[in-house]
């Protein structure tokens, strides 16, 4: 409870600096929450971190082991995001971040380009997979595909053969067998 007082005294200040001395009209991002994280990625883009496996992320810049605080909102909630950025760090045994906030790593490339930057061949496992996925079975099609039209190819040859084959031969006619003279013996005598 001592904690909401304390960020609703914070947002009472902002509202009076805003309003009053800058005369900023303000508006509420209603449900956009991309917004609201957008803004928090761009106060925090310097303490970011990737997951490494469940409740355990790799600090960016450090490459510092870190997980989850207990007391955090992502911690229990059974999806984990693939990048966070936090406030932070509370330093026991292990390294625990608190007021953790997921964000996209679009983000952090924009907000802090001097700390990061994308790689699209690498940016999601299961985008890579799935990209991988769908390769593999174009290329299936495709050989399926060309299997078929030379089975086809070879049906086709082989009933141009047959048809051929099958053609009376008239003695003496035009499309007669050729006679070919059969060569003389030699006899050494």
């Amino acid at each position: 409870m001592r904690k909401a007082r304390k960020a609703r005294k914070v947002c009472d200040q902002l509202v009076d600096i805003l309003k009053g001395s800058l005369k900023f009209e303000l508006k509420s991002a209603g449900a956009n929450w991309d917004a609201i994280r957008q803004c928090i990625c761009s106060a925090c883009f310097h303490q970011a971190a990737r997951v490494k496996s469940l409740g355990e992320y790799n600090d960016l810049r450090t490459g510092m082991p870190c997980h989850l605080h207990p007391t955090s909102a992502l911690y229990g909630m059974g999806y984990t995001p693939d990048y966070i950025v936090y406030h932070e760090l509370v330093f026991t045994p292990k390294e625990y971040m608190q007021c953790v906030t997921a964000v996209d790593p679009k983000w952090l490339a924009e907000m802090g380009p001097m700390f990061f930057s994308l790689r699209e061949a690498g940016a999601s496992r299961k985008k890579h997979a799935d990209l991988h996925q769908a390769k593999m079975e174009s290329e299936f099609q495709l050989a399926q595909e060309e299997e078929a039209a030379r089975a086809a190819a070879e049906r086709l040859r082989a009933q141009s053969r047959s048809a051929s084959r099958s053609q009376i031969v008239m003695p003496g006619g035009a499309n007669s067998t050729p006679r070919f003279k059969t060569p003389r013996r030699r006899t050494n005598l």
